[in-house]
């Protein structure tokens, strides 16, 4: 009487791959002068299969960033639009900014002519800002920016504490 136990199912081949393992990123001219450590893997011929698959993608996608080295920059400058677009458009909801051309409108019954008048003194006082952080940037480091940044914001606190202890 034969028993068969449950651990004596049939075990796929097994395929041996030679992977390289670096600290740097690899390119196809460095591969052999990296220093790079060299291990055995054991692996199933399905995962060969995978791997061989994903191998043809990630080759894929190192030609295709190195053939547009301009891609990670564009990608760059639109995450800072992004968080510079959420960053403004948060501060300024509710700002004293926005309750003065909401009161504007009501008042003129114009509001085509408060939104150009609003949206063009926005785009000139970003302006400046712009153009004064980009001469204070080259002037100083960035600790001393955001030290500065940090003491006139902590003046206007104190003014508007006291304005606040002078109203009651």
């Amino acid at each position: 009487m034969s028993s068969t136990s449950p651990s004596s199912e049939t075990v796929p081949p097994v395929s041996l791959i030679s992977v390289e393992r670096s600290n740097s990123f690899p390119t196809p001219s460095s591969a052999a002068n990296s220093g790079a450590v060299a291990e055995i893997i054991p692996i199933t011929p399905e995962q060969a299969s995978n791997q061989a698959d994903s191998s043809q993608l990630a080759s894929q996608s190192i030609h295709n960033s190195a053939s547009h080295p301009h891609h990670h920059q564009a990608e760059a400058k639109w995450q800072v639009f992004t968080s510079t677009f959420i960053t403004i458009f948060l501060a300024e909801m509710g700002d004293k900014t926005q309750i003065a051309t909401l009161l504007m409108t009501a008042e003129s019954h114009a509001p085509w002519v408060i939104f150009l008048g609003a949206a063009t003194a926005l785009i000139a006082t970003s302006l400046v800002g712009v153009l004064l952080g980009r001469w204070l940037a080259s002037r100083l480091t960035p600790q001393t920016l955001d030290r500065a940044a940090a003491i006139m914001l902590l003046f206007v606190a104190v003014m508007l504490i006291r304005e606040v202890i002078q109203q009651s």
